[in-house]
C-alpha cells in the first residue's frame, strides 16, 4: 500500500462507463483513503421512494419524500455499503427500473440538496483523507477539493463497459451495445442540461480520456495526480496548484 503524506479530498467526476467507480475504490484502497460513491446514494433514494410508492415522474412528489429517507453510506473502498432506512441497497440499487428513474429523482433540487449535504458531511470527517466519484463533485459538492479529475472515454467505449457492468450485476447478457449507447447518451443529456448541478468539468479539473487506457493504467495515472497533490498540500501550496 502507498501513503499520501498529507490527507487529501479527491474529487472524481464524469459521465458512466469512463471506469470512475473501478478506479475511484482502487485508487482509494492502494492510498489508504476513504470512499465515497454518490451515484449511489442518488440511485438508494431513488429506490426508496420506488419500493415506498413515490411517484418518481412527479416532481412534487420527489420534493416532499427527500428527507423521509435515512441514507447511510459505508466509506471502505474494499466493502462500499449503502443501505436506505436500514435495508441493505447495494443489489436493488443496480437494477434497471433504478437506472431508468435515478436520473429525473436526481434532479429534484431538494433531493440534491439534501444528498449535497450528506456527502460534504462525510467528506468532512474523513480525516485521513478521501476519494469522492460522482458528476458534480469538483463543481458543486467539493468545489475545494485538493484534486479534481474529470474521466472521459469514446461513447462506444463507454457502451461496452456499461454492457459488462450490467451483465456483472444482473446476472443477464447484455449483447445490444447501440440500445446500451443510446440509453447512455440519454442520461448524459439528462444529467448536463439539468438546472440544478448539472453533469460538467471542474476549469480546474483534470481531464482523462480512459478509452485507450486499460484500468490499470487509469489507476497508476489517478495515484500519481493524487500523490502529487498530496505532497504539494503538505508543503502548504494553494489547492489549485496541486491540478497542475
Amino acid at each position: 500500500m502507498s501513503a499520501t503524506p498529507a490527507a487529501v479530498i479527491v474529487a472524481i467526476d464524469g459521465p458512466s462507463g469512463t471506469g470512475k467507480s473501478s478506479t475511484s475504490k482502487a485508487v482509494a484502497a492502494q492510498l489508504g483513503l476513504s470512499y465515497l460513491d454518490t451515484g449511489a446514494q442518488y440511485r438508494a433514494i431513488t429506490w426508496w421512494m420506488l419500493s415506498n410508492g413515490v411517484d418518481v415522474s412527479d416532481q412534487q412528489a420527489i420534493a416532499a419524500a427527500a428527507d423521509k429517507p435515512s441514507i447511510v453510506s459505508g466509506t471502505d473502498p474494499r466493502q462500499p455499503a449503502i443501505s436506505a432506512d436500514g435495508l441493505d441497497a447495494a443489489g436493488p440499487i443496480r437494477t434497471q427500473e433504478v437506472t431508468a428513474a435515478v436520473s429525473a429523482v436526481s434532479a429534484v433540487p431538494e433531493v440534491r440538496t439534501r444528498i449535497t449535504e450528506l456527502q460534504r458531511t462525510i467528506a468532512a470527517s474523513a480525516d485521513g483523507g478521501i476519494v469522492v466519484e460522482g458528476r458534480d463533485i469538483g463543481t458543486t459538492v467539493l468545489p475545494g477539493a485538493d484534486l479534481k479529475v474529470f474521466l472521459t472515454a469514446s461513447p462506444e467505449a463507454r457502451a461496452a463497459r456499461r454492457s459488462g457492468e450490467l451483465k456483472t450485476t444482473e446476472g443477464k447478457p447484455v449483447t445490444d451495445l447501440a440500445a446500451t449507447q443510446q440509453a447512455l447518451t440519454a442520461r448524459d443529456k439528462a444529467d448536463s442540461s439539468r438546472k440544478t448541478s448539472p453533469l460538467k468539468k471542474a476549469d480546474d479539473a483534470v481531464e482523462v480520456d480512459t478509452t485507450e487506457l486499460t484500468l490499470e493504467q487509469v489507476i497508476e495515472c489517478v495515484v500519481t495526480l493524487v500523490e502529487k497533490a498530496a505532497a504539494r498540500k503538505a508543503e502548504g501550496e494553494p489547492v489549485e496548484e496541486a491540478a497542475r
